[in-house]
């Protein structure tokens, strides 16, 4: 169906239910509780980002999940689709159509000039030279271009902007033929609030676009190619094969869906700043990404939910939440408990995030798909084995009926 095996449309599938029912549930505490306030991440600028990090780390698997060509500039596709998309709002409408268009093809042609140069070596010199590129864009962003990028202050709309297809009717917000991204939908169920925005729908269904998109090339002789040149593009040369056009139109794939992702940012909230071509930007994309499971087609969703959750869940877990959850405890052992967790949430995160990563790269090279595919494995291990010793029973037993 759609053109996918059997497993690979299951698993576009879970990924489509996920992906919609996302306002569920990422809110499965009741709204007023102290659960819900603390673990509750289905609101709608979270469920955003949850949306536009994964189209952009899973077109950057398509380049390094496949290619094995490590990238430390993706960043710089994420600004120079930012800075396209508001452009588009200043000189046009605010309209998204346009905004997201230009700002894949934008940082499809930045894709080009920049993958044309840094193919040319491979290995650590191909990663130093793209986190050069996005260094030389987040400079050039920041204090050389300030009549196009607005420096430091970030890039916004004004009144005093053109806006050349701007009707006198027309909503004054990002919107879609007049269907405004902030525009929502709260439905409350007994002690449960869920809300569903016009704006995450449109990164949701982005998504799944891209999503099925990855599924399709993994699965095509391109993507086969893109195997090959991972495993062994030496031998390839050698046999005559130029396998520089695959890896360059890998890299071009890969920073346009960037761009689409930093279109979507400027579509749900229209100011851009240089912030986004910082070098650390471009190495949290590859901490989602082997997280998840570098070369898994589900992996980078799964890193940069996870990763987005901890920024914005548990780095808002203050000390006076920790009274709260340890109230019902002696205070000698509350404070016990509170001094030990403390240290990882709230402000501390990050060490909550890099003891993860630690534990996926040492235990886990696979990321965390692999773990669970081993304890799907487990379960399906103990499942055959429990079916072995009941038809081993049966057998030594001509009276018991079979299945």
């Amino acid at each position: 169906m759609l053109g996918l095996t059997s497993r690979d449309f299951t698993l576009f599938a879970i990924v489509c239910a996920l992906t919609l029912l996302a306002p569920i549930i990422l809110n499965p505490f009741p709204t007023g509780s102290a659960l819900g306030a603390s673990f509750n991440a289905g609101y709608p600028a979270l469920m955003q980002r949850f949306a536009i990090f994964g189209i952009l780390v899973v077109g950057f698997n398509i380049l390094f999940g496949l290619t094995g060509y490590l990238s430390f500039g993706h960043a710089a596709f994420l600004g120079v689709g930012s800075y396209a998309a508001v452009w588009m709002f200043k000189l046009l409408s605010y309209n998204i159509v346009p905004a997201i268009v230009l700002s894949i093809i934008v940082a499809g042609l930045f894709s080009v000039v920049i993958g044309y140069v840094s193919l040319r070596r491979s290995g650590i010199y191909f990663s130093i030279l793209t986190l050069a590129f996005a260094q030389m864009c987040y400079a050039l962003a920041y204090s050389v271009f300030t009549p196009l990028t607005n420096g430091e202050t970030g890039l916004q709309v004004y009144t005093s902007d053109p806006q050349v297809l701007m009707s006198p009717g027309d909503p004054v917000v990002p919107h879609l033929f007049g269907l405004q991204m902030n525009t929502a939908e709260v439905v409350r169920v007994g002690p449960w609030t869920w809300t569903f925005e016009v704006g995450y729908y449109l990164c949701a269904i982005m998504l799944i676009a891209a999503f099925y998109l990855s599924i399709r090339i993994f699965r095509s002789p391109f993507g086969m190619m893109l195997r090959a040149i991972k495993s062994n593009q030496t031998r390839m040369n050698y046999t005559g094969l130029n396998s520089r056009p695959y890896t360059l139109a890998a890299f071009i794939i890969s920073g346009m869906y960037a761009g689409l992702a930093g279109g979507l940012l400027a579509a749900m909230d229209p100011l851009t700043g240089a912030e986004r071509m910082y070098w650390t930007a471009s190495g949290e994309i590859v901490v989602m990404a082997i997280l998840g499971g570098v070369g898994t087609l589900i992996g980078p969703v799964v890193g940069s939910g996870i990763i987005k959750y901890l920024e914005n869940i548990v780095s808002k877990i203050n000390e006076n939440i920790l009274h709260q959850w340890f109230a019902a405890l002696p205070d000698g052992l509350e404070n016990v408990l509170i001094g030990v967790v403390h240290p990882f949430v709230g402000e501390g995160w990050h060490l909550t995030l890099g003891l993860l990563f630690m534990v996926v790269v040492i235990f886990l090279p696979g990321g965390l798909v692999e773990g669970g595919q081993r304890v799907g494995a487990m379960f399906s291990r103990k499942s055959r084995n429990a079916s072995g010793v009941e038809a081993d029973a049966a057998a030594q037993n001509p009276n018991t009926p079979a299945e």
